[in-house]
């Protein structure tokens, strides 16, 4: 009786890890910088708060110092409109380019607060201080709030801001920085939750060469045509990734035909969030997670064999 009992308990088990395996996200949200409306964009409090809202994905970008450390910054600079000098001065626009992260050591670039003046394009935006992280300090926080208290893993959309006039200026070239970002990133995190993405078309080539297995995301925000963005691209992305306003419902059909999914970029109004799901995008980038809190919380029963 009791050897009935056990196994009619692990079939029943079974049964129940077959259905949560079919439970799945249908659709991607991806807090942009973190959630740069409510908290320091590509800070350590920004991607906590949305892995708090329930993303599928954080999205971060990357920058390099002089001492070969990997940033999570969104411009190879200290910005005029979110950073203060180690005085605590404001920067202005005119100086801000001067404040090169590629020219300066880590121990330099943890002297600028990047969170104390706020952004005031971003008027819900809390105050913080706070400097910009290392991408292997992000990880370790983003991983230990996991296991600790959302316990749902998410993806990391990992941009690499380069283009041809930055080069070995403003960032190392686009073989190195590739190089860089994986040799880091495959220390601390399994690759297939990992997606690169760029404007740098350059980029994308690059780790479709050399690492042919990771997901690439081509970012767009030119009105060319995607077939001709597809052709100088040169081959076919997982993830097609264009300004929101550039897209229509024939445009997300036309990828899916060609199995690429769409995750535009950025999506901060319900309204438009709304639309964009109508038209059958794959996931979208946002600055306000909380406010995609409708989307991530829904899932759907994947049908066996799909």
């Amino acid at each position: 009786m009791r050897l009935i009992l056990v196994f009619v308990f692990i079939l029943s088990m079974t049964n129940y890890s077959e259905l949560q395996a079919q439970k799945l996200p249908t659709f991607d949200v991806q807090g942009h910088r973190g959630a740069r409306g409510l908290k320091p964009e590509n800070t350590i409090p920004a991607f906590i708060l949305a892995l708090d809202s329930g993303v599928t994905t954080v999205e971060l970008d990357l920058a390099v110092t002089k001492d070969g450390k990997l940033v999570v910054s969104h411009e190879p600079w200290m910005s005029a409109d979110i950073c203060l000098n180690p005085a605590g001065e404001e920067i202005t626009s005119k100086e801000e380019k001067g404040y090169n992260i590629y020219q300066m050591t880590y121990a330099e670039v943890q002297q600028f607060d990047c969170g104390s003046r706020g952004n005031k394009r971003f008027p819900e935006q809390e105050k913080i201080s706070t400097t910009k992280p290392l991408l292997s300090d992000v990880i370790v926080a983003i991983e230990d709030h996991i296991k600790s208290y959302t316990r749902y893993e998410v993806d990391y959309n990992i941009e690499i801001k380069s283009d041809e006039e930055g080069d070995n200026k403003f960032h190392p070239d686009p073989a190195r920085f590739s190089d860089m970002v994986y040799e880091l990133v495959d220390q601390y995190l399994p690759m297939e939750r990992v997606i690169i993405q760029s404007f740098d078309f350059r980029v994308l080539k690059y780790w479709h060469e050399k690492y042919p297995d990771i997901r690439l995301a081509a970012l767009v925000e030119n009105l060319k045509l995607v077939d001709a963005n597809l052709k100088d691209l040169g081959f076919e992305p997982t993830i097609y990734s264009p300004y929101y306003k550039l897209l229509n419902k024939s445009k997300v059909d036309a990828l899916h035909k060609r199995k690429i999914k769409v995750i535009p970029w950025t999506v901060n109004e319900i309204p438009e969030m709304l639309a964009l799901k109508g038209m059958g995008v794959d996931g979208f980038i946002t600055d306000y997670p909380n406010r995609a809190k409708q989307f991530t919380h829904t899932l759907n029963i994947v049908p066996k064999g799909k």
